[in-house]
C-alpha cells in the first residue's frame, strides 16, 4: 500500500549508483517534506507541506493532529518531490530519513515510509539528526560553505541551543535554553499580541516601525558569564503583565497601531538580545572563528543583521541559510551522505529517537 501512487522509474534506468541521489523525508514535527539531494549537495527539489492553517487555532502543534496529517500527506509530497526532480523511485540511490528529535508519532510516519521505500528498492536508509542538519543547511545555499571548527546555534520552535561543531556529524552541545525554545516564545508573544501563528514572522511584521527601547523587557541569563543557557520564560511572562496587567478583573483588546508596533519591536528586541549574548560568550570561549546558524528562528531579519554585525566586529566568518532553507525542509537531510559516504546503512532496525535535543550533551551521527 504504501508504494501505492509513487512516480515509477523512467525507462527502468540502470542503476549508476555515483551519479544517482538521494531521497530526504522531514517529519519531526508538523512539516511533511521531501526532497531529492545528489552526491554534489546539488538540491534537485524540495516540497513542504506546511500544516500553519491545522494548528493556527490552538497557536501551537497538536501532536496527534500533527501526526494524523503527515499520514494523508507524504506520499503526495515524495511524488511530487521526484516528479520536480524529473526522476522516478528506481532512480533513488538511498533513502535518508529524520529519526530525532521530534514528535514520536510524526517521526514515525516519515521512518515507515523511509523504511518501505528502502525495502522495496533494496537501497541504504540512513538516519540523520535533525538539529544537526539545520546547521548542515549553510552548505546549501547559493554561497554554500561551512568551515569546522565552528559555534553551530539552532533557534526554531522548539530548539535553542549552541554547539561546537568539530564536523558535519559531531556536535558537542555548549548550552541551550532552560525552558521554552526561541520560536515557541515568539509563538505565546504572537498571541498575547492578538496576531497570528507561527508568531515569528507575525512578531516581525508587527515591529516594523516600532520603539525596541519603549519597554524595558528582560534578557534572562543574559548577563550570566558562567554558563551558555539560555531563558524566554520570563521574557514572556513580563510581556504579558504589560499587556495584561496584575490583577486586571478582564481582559482588555488586544494592542493596535504604535502601542502594537512598540511592544512587537520591544520584544524582538529582547530576544534577539538573550541569543546574541550567548553566541559571543560561545565564541569567548571556543576560541571559532566561525559562526554557522539555523532554524526557523534564523530568518528574522533582526537576528541575521545582528549575527552579521558580531561578525563584522569580531571578526568572524558566518555561514546561515537562505531563509528557505532556515524553516523545517528535507533538503537539509543532505547531511545524510556523510554517513553514505562513509559506508553507512542503519537498515531496517532504524528507530527514531523523540523528544528534545536538550537531554543530549552531544548529537550521535
Amino acid at each position: 500500500m504504501l508504494m501505492q501512487g509513487f512516480v515509477a522509474a523512467p525507462g527502468g534506468a540502470a542503476r549508476e549508483s555515483r551519479n544517482m541521489p538521494l531521497l530526504a523525508i522531514e517529519t519531526t514535527c508538523d512539516e511533511t517534506a521531501a526532497a531529492v539531494v545528489t552526491r554534489r549537495r546539488e538540491v534537485l527539489s524540495s516540497v513542504v507541506a506546511s500544516q500553519e492553517k491545522l494548528h493556527a487555532r490552538w497557536r501551537g502543534v497538536v501532536p496527534e493532529v500533527a501526526s494524523r496529517a503527515h499520514v494523508e500527506r507524504i506520499i503526495p509530497v515524495i511524488d511530487e518531490a521526484l516528479l520536480r526532480a524529473s526522476i522516478g523511485l528506481g532512480d533513488i540511490e538511498a533513502v535518508a530519513v529524520a529519526v530525532r528529535p521530534g514528535l514520536v508519532g510524526s517521526l514515525l510516519v516519515g521512518l515507515a515510509a523511509g523504511k518501505g521505500i528502502a525495502a522495496s528498492l533494496g537501497v541504504p536508509v540512513v538516519g540523520y539528526d535533525h538539529v544537526a542538519a539545520h546547521l548542515y543547511a549553510c552548505r546549501l545555499g547559493p554561497d554554500a560553505a561551512i568551515e569546522y571548527p565552528c559555534v553551530g546555534l539552532v533557534a526554531s520552535g522548539g530548539h535553542t541551543s549552541l554547539f561546537l561543531a568539530k564536523s558535519p556529524l559531531e556536535l558537542d552541545r555548549l548550552g541551550g535554553t532552560i525552558d521554552d525554545a526561541a520560536g515557541e516564545a515568539f509563538d505565546k508573544a504572537a498571541s498575547l499580541l492578538g496576531l497570528g501563528y507561527p508568531g515569528g514572522p507575525e512578531i516581525e511584521r508587527a515591529a516594523v516601525g516600532g520603539d525596541p527601547r519603549a519597554h524595558r523587557l528582560p534578557r534572562p541569563l543574559a548577563s550570566d558569564r558562567e554558563r551558555l543557557d539560555m531563558s524566554f520564560s520570563g521574557l514572556k511572562t513580563a510581556l504579558r503583565y504589560l499587556v495584561r496587567p496584575p490583577g486586571a478583573v478582564a481582559e482588555g483588546p488586544p494592542p493596535r497601531g504604535r502601542e502594537l508596533a512598540d511592544l512587537a519591536a520591544s520584544f524582538q528586541r529582547a530576544a534577539v538580545d538573550t541569543i546574541m549574548a550567548k553566541v559571543e560568550l560561545a565564541v569567548d570561549r571556543s576560541g571559532c572563528r566561525a559562526v554557522a546558524v539555523g532554524g526557523g528562528v534564523a530568518a528574522n531579519t533582526l537576528l541575521r543583521e545582528s549575527l552579521e554585525s558580531l561578525a563584522g566586529r569580531r571578526g568572524l566568518r558566518l555561514f546561515i541559510p537562505p531563509r528557505s532553507l532556515c524553516t523545517d525542509n528535507a533538503a537539509m537531510g543532505a547531511i545524510a551522505w556523510e554517513r553514505l559516504e562513509r559506508g553507512d546503512d542503519d537498515g531496517l532496525v532504524l528507530d527514531v529517537t523523540p523528544g528534545t535535543d536538550r537531554a543530549a550533551s552531544r548529537r550521535k551521527p
